[in-house]
């Protein structure tokens, strides 16, 4: 690994000439310069460095690069500014810190287009297609939301025209920004639905005014999505419970979870619509199922959900640390609550549900040992009665929930007589 600081320079479509002259002399003094053909092509000839582009797939490709050229001047190009969502992210995790990069960045194509368009940086949200599934933008999908979408290439914005009409958000109002910064910049518009224009330039930003059509279903960030949000057989955590349960579980940003028994997938769906770094791996042992936990995830905008096919607990080796883990189903499997007590860290939640007396008494015997809450969480509601309305009850749903202490294991819960009210030894 190279010993001397590698310099990554941003440069924007305007190429040299819109460069400071840190950026020019950093560049000039490189004996290396690595970046994409385009932006090579944007040197002059007095940059002298050799000029190496990145292979593809990049990302593997770094480690081997920069050890290839350690102890030389080394400069890498990035477009606009390299730590959002650029190459300096990359950097960083390679070096194993920022100490040995000098980041000197350009104006990112984000804040050119809200200069163009007069749209406030801090309220406006970015999603890239960089690299991802088109259905991540699905879970920024909000009437009157404002979204800057960094393009995979000249056919993005053809797509995302066309996923928004099949979403309902036809009417949406769509701005082509291309190039920006540089001379050959230039803007169209128009709603998604019948979007009129061809494949332009790749370098490009699409901006959305999100409009929903009329009768488009709401889809909040909220725990709780309705249950006709979900393709399932059945196997679904209902709307009311998940609310409960995914407030339970509490997801924070960056979090992974483990949905063991997944079912339809929407626990593990729900999290990651939390927050987008939080992850999720959901565990299913029939494999028509975890096709349903995938088709769910893509649906509603978290593609990026692992789907593990296998019989828990065998299923559950090697999967990486979770913070929290909700088991759904399968509860009496032997050495199912033991593999994922076992593979929780200090502070990790666990919360499992059922509607089964054999498995209630299961997670019984684990409240007695461990502590945590146990619930019972019921829910009814209207039906007709004839021509009266009337009360419908779900079956009641008993709830375990528990934090793995992190210091000394309190002492365990002893059971209660339920005629002397006192605790049994």
């Amino acid at each position: 690994m190279s010993t001397a600081p590698v310099t990554v320079v941003g440069i924007g479509a305007d190429g040299w000439p819109g460069l400071a002259p840190g950026s020019r002399a950093a560049l000039r003094e490189a004996e290396v310069v690595i970046g994409g053909p385009r932006q090579l092509e944007l040197l002059p000839e007095d940059c002298t460095g050799e000029r190496v582009a990145w292979p593809s797939p990049l990302r593997p490709a770094v480690p081997g690069l920069l050890a290839a050229h350690a102890g030389r001047r080394v400069c890498v190009l990035a477009s606009g500014d390299p730590m959002f969502f650029g190459i300096g992210r990359t950097l960083v995790d390679v070096l194993g810190d920022a100490a040995g990069l000098r980041v000197l960045p350009h104006p990112s194509s984000v804040s050119y287009a809200c200069a163009r368009l007069g749209w406030p940086l801090d309220d406006t949200e970015v999603v890239s297609l960089v690299g991802r599934p088109l259905s991540s933008l699905v879970a920024a999908l909000h009437p009157g939301r404002r979204l800057l979408v960094l393009s995979a290439g000249a056919g993005t914005p053809a797509e995302v025209a066309a996923l928004l009409a099949a979403r309902g958000f036809g009417p949406s109002r769509l701005t082509l920004l291309e190039q920006l910064g540089g001379p050959r910049e230039r803007r169209v518009e128009g709603p998604a639905e019948g979007w009129p224009h061809p494949p332009g330039d790749a370098l490009n930003v699409l901006a959305v005014e999100c409009r929903a059509a009329d009768g488009t279903p709401r889809l909040p960030l909220t725990p709780g999505l309705p249950d006709e949000s979900f393709e399932h057989d059945g196997q679904l955590t209902k709307r009311h419970v998940r609310a409960v349960t995914l407030a339970t579980l509490a997801p924070a940003p960056g979090e992974l979870l483990w949905d063991v028994g997944g079912g339809s997938g929407s626990i593990g769906v729900e999290w990651m619509r939390a927050h987008r770094s939080c992850r999720a791996v959901a565990v299913e042992r029939d494999p028509v199922r975890a096709g349903r936990i995938a088709r769910n995830a893509e649906a509603l905008g978290v593609p990026a959900l692992r789907v593990v096919t296998g019989a828990a607990p065998a299923a559950l080796a090697g999967l990486p640390t979770p913070d929290a883990v909700f088991v759904g189903g399968g509860l009496t499997a032997p050495g199912l609550l033991e593999a994922c007590w076992e593979a929780l860290p200090a502070g990790g939640r666990l919360v499992a549900n059922t509607v089964t007396l054999e498995s209630e008494a299961l997670l019984t015997g684990w409240y007695r040992r461990h502590g945590g809450e146990l619930t019972r969480l019921a829910v009814a509601r209207a039906v007709p009665v004839g021509g009266f309305t009337g009360w419908r009850q779900a079956m009641p749903v008993t709830q375990w929930s528990v934090t793995k202490p992190r210091g000394p294991v309190a002492e365990p819960v002893q059971p209660v007589d339920p005629v002397q009210g006192e605790l049994q030894p």
